[in-house]
């Protein structure tokens, strides 16, 4: 619920900056890749915050080497991502990264609903709830890129 709420917050107070006057976030898709920047700095520093850290090690499907590196790299590369969105330059090529990483990261989604794994103590999330979430991150990450 955090990675919306924060998505949401952050694009619709960029939006109101910009109906305020600041004619730099004059515009819906510079809100949207500020609002996806801020969910994914978010999501990509939870990754090393240890009780969230250990349960989405549990994530990772038993068949994956390395799930502790996995869950470190795909930090990272949320991170990245998120600075990458504000950067007019690399925003385009940083959205469609992040929607593919979206997807490669979806098998850990669809193994921790399937067996039942918490977050940070919290019961898991059920899969029709975690596969609307990913197709709504993927289709705003789509139209950051257009």
């Amino acid at each position: 619920m955090a990675p919306i709420i924060t998505l949401t917050a952050a694009t619709l107070l960029a939006r109101l900056t910009g109906l305020l006057g600041f004619d730099a976030l004059d515009d819906w898709q510079l809100c949207l890749r500020i609002g996806l920047a801020a969910m994914f700095a978010l999501t990509g520093a939870v990754h090393f915050v240890p009780k969230f850290r250990d349960d989405m090690v549990r994530m990772i499907p038993e068949r994956l080497p390395a799930p502790a590196l996995l869950v470190a790299a795909t930090g990272v590369l949320e991170l990245a991502g998120a600075a990458g969105l504000l950067v007019p330059a690399t925003a385009t090529a940083a959205a469609v990264c992040l929607a593919l990483l979206l997807v490669a990261m979806f098998p850990a989604n669809y193994s921790a609903a399937r067996r039942g794994v918490p977050l940070a103590g919290k019961p898991a999330t059920p899969l029709g709830i975690r596969t609307a979430e990913q197709v709504l991150f993927i289709g705003l990450c789509v139209l950051a890129a257009l």
